[in-house]
């Protein structure tokens, strides 16, 4: 078990946050539903702050109200639970053959989410010889459009999400090779689709590209990709069936069956 950072406090500092967890541990204390009444009992808290905190936890939907003055935990912490548990599992499966990649190749080798209109790296497998000082450390963001695994994501999307996702995020570039324009996006995602590989040709990084293939899960849902940055000059073809293989080896890992794999991101192989 990992001990928490020194710097960070064993209590909340702000009131509101230390009484809306006190709120959510008395709720997860119990299988049913609580009466606001005993909820303030059990906490110590005024009925009306008890009352107050609780309905703005159910405007997020963290709290559920199944009848008047009554209350338990909402679906929206079932729908966090799950996302962090998929996030623990996928790197779990991940880390091996990650390393075991990275070893045939020496290139950076990256696992990353999507997380709303970005892309959030989780691990990575590197040596400091590779000569490489790239990009995105572990917990850094970067645009969907502007990167492999991203690409992977929005190649997964209706054509509706994929100009809703441009329209909202304006498909701003970061070097002179970014796509910023929906109808070359549009291009690159078909090819995606049909490859089931999608790439990063130094839209984000001058002098870094990247291949990415997609991990599925065992609703053979998209939900990682896993990536190789190399410099420009590095970066070699012949790396995307290792690289392919190796995706489908976490996939499978994680539950993912070929036999039945939809349509998303081309038939995954191609």
């Amino acid at each position: 078990m990992t001990k928490p950072h020194s710097d960070i406090p064993a209590t909340p500092v702000i009131q509101v946050i230390e009484r809306m967890f006190a709120l959510i541990d008395v709720l997860a204390s119990r299988p049913d539903a609580i009466s606001l009444k005993e909820i303030s009992e059990k906490t110590g808290l005024h009925p009306s702050t008890t009352h107050r905190i609780l309905n703005d936890l159910a405007v997020g939907r963290f709290v559920d109200r199944p009848a008047a003055g009554s209350y338990r935990l909402g679906m929206r912490l079932l729908e966090l639970g799950n996302l962090v548990k998929g996030r623990l599992s996928v790197r779990d499966a991940a880390l091996v053959p990650m390393r075991e990649l990275h070893k045939l190749i020496q290139q950076p080798v990256n696992l990353s989410f999507r997380q709303g209109d970005e892309i959030v790296y989780i691990e990575r497998a590197f040596s400091e010889r590779s000569g490489m000082q790239v990009v995105r450390a572990i917990g850094g963001r970067a645009p969907l459009h502007l990167t492999s695994t991203g690409k992977l994501f929005l190649a997964a999307e209706e054509p509706q999400r994929v100009r809703s996702y441009a329209a909202r995020t304006g498909l701003s570039g970061h070097t002179r090779n970014s796509i910023t324009q929906l109808s070359v996006l549009e291009k690159e995602l078909a090819r995606a689709r049909q490859q089931g590989i999608a790439r990063d040709n130094e839209e984000l990084e001058l002098g870094v590209r990247c291949m990415a293939a997609g991990i599925y899960d065992d609703q053979n849902k998209l939900i990682a990709g896993l990536s190789i940055s190399a410099p420009a000059d590095r970066l070699d073809d012949n790396w995307l069936p290792k690289l392919q293989a190796t995706a489908d080896e976490i996939s499978n890992a994680l539950g993912f069956s070929a036999d039945t794999i939809s349509s998303d991101i081309g038939s995954h192989h191609s």
